[in-house]
């Protein structure tokens, strides 16, 4: 399995159009080519745009909304009317900028909902007729290595290794990291040494087992499930055989859980991304989560109503990781597929080595 990595570069505005302009420290102006990574899951639809830089890349755009593309998924085995017109109004707005910023290199992926619905071959379809858009169904391995592409730059150096979890709407990647590698040029390389997809997330688990009215035996009962597909991960008697390790999460669950552990009035990135939580802060928010009525937790500015119902099946998910692999802290990263998909398309077209002076 090869692995990406990303840089660790602030989002920031920037102008539409496929070119720009920028100047190393004594060097002459370079021309930025436009990026953009399309991630379509089994919840979200997101969308990022960004142009590299010397040593890797800045966001000029960006795009997400909610379309529970696997809303239903899980009983039927088919996305449903509704969902598939959701998503394609979404990506009918992602299309729109990825023409106003003149992208000419993107990837633009689906996952999970994707991956199991019998009729994705049609929504592909539909998608191509409707939004002028054609995407890529990608691999449980593929979901996992770009994940780990993405968030490789939060990893603790001085750690020995750091347990990547990303938790999805239909799927939850686990990926046993080591330090990142240095390179020549351009963000450092990932050391992937185990990973495995578990075939359940926040939209999955809260149709199994509910979102709206979540006790603490429904809550234990969501871990349980969780705990017994953590039994087959590859990577674990190495993970709890190294101390001097960190967990290190990217999803909707854990920025939530920072931004509700931070006492954001709203949710802000820069506030999040890369923050660290000690093992009692997630306790403690995860306890208070669990006291909230629906409507007390759609009134959070961090959560709202998109997500009140699915919050608790991410926390549960958590959890279940927290028990089987016990660590004194955890990173929060709010980067990801979209970033490990630009890290790739960049190191491909060596944008980093023809920028080396």
């Amino acid at each position: 399995m090869s692995e990406e990595v990303v840089p660790a570069q602030p989002a920031s505005a920037g102008r539409p159009g496929g070119r720009a302009s920028f100047r190393r420290p004594g060097g002459i102006a370079q021309v930025r080519p436009t990026y953009a990574a399309l991630d379509l899951g089994t919840n979200n639809c997101r969308l990022l745009i960004a142009r590299p830089t010397h040593d890797g890349f800045r966001v000029v755009g960006a795009f997400s909304r909610i379309v529970r593309l696997g809303e239903g998924l899980t009983a039927s085995g088919l996305l449903s009317e509704a969902a598939m017109n959701r998503a394609i109004d979404a990506l009918a707005v992602c299309r729109d900028r990825l023409k106003a910023y003149s992208v000419r290199r993107m990837r633009l992926i689906a996952t999970e909902a994707c991956r199991s619905a019998g009729n994705a071959p049609d929504f592909i379809d539909r998608v191509a007729d409707r939004a002028g858009l054609s995407l890529e169904i990608v691999s449980r391995e593929t979901e996992a290595r770009l994940a780990a592409g993405g968030c490789t730059t939060l990893v603790d150096t001085a750690a020995d290794g750091a347990l990547l979890f990303d938790i999805g709407g239909g799927s939850s990647e686990i990926v046993w990291l080591g330090p990142p590698r240095p390179t020549d040029a351009g963000p450092p390389r990932a050391d992937i040494r185990a990973w495995a997809s578990l075939p359940v997330g926040v939209v999955t688990l809260a149709e199994r087992h509910g979102g709206h009215q979540v006790d603490r035996a429904v809550f234990e009962r969501m871990v349980a499930e969780v705990t017994d597909l953590l039994v087959s991960f590859p990577g674990a008697d190495e993970v709890r055989r190294t101390p001097s390790r960190h967990l290190l999460g990217t999803s909707g669950t854990v920025t939530t859980i920072a931004g509700v552990h931070l006492g954001l009035p709203r949710y802000d990135r820069r506030m999040v991304d890369g923050v660290w939580l000690a093992e009692p802060d997630i306790a403690r928010v995860t306890h208070s989560l669990l006291d909230m009525s629906w409507s007390e937790r759609a009134a959070n500015a961090c959560i709202g109503n998109d997500r009140a119902d699915l919050v608790l099946a991410g926390c549960a998910i958590l959890e279940a990781i927290r028990r089987a692999f016990p660590s004194e802290r955890l990173r929060v990263a709010d980067r990801g597929l979209r970033e490990g998909i630009l890290v790739e398309l960049m190191r491909a077209d060596e944008v980093w080595r023809r920028r080396r002076t």
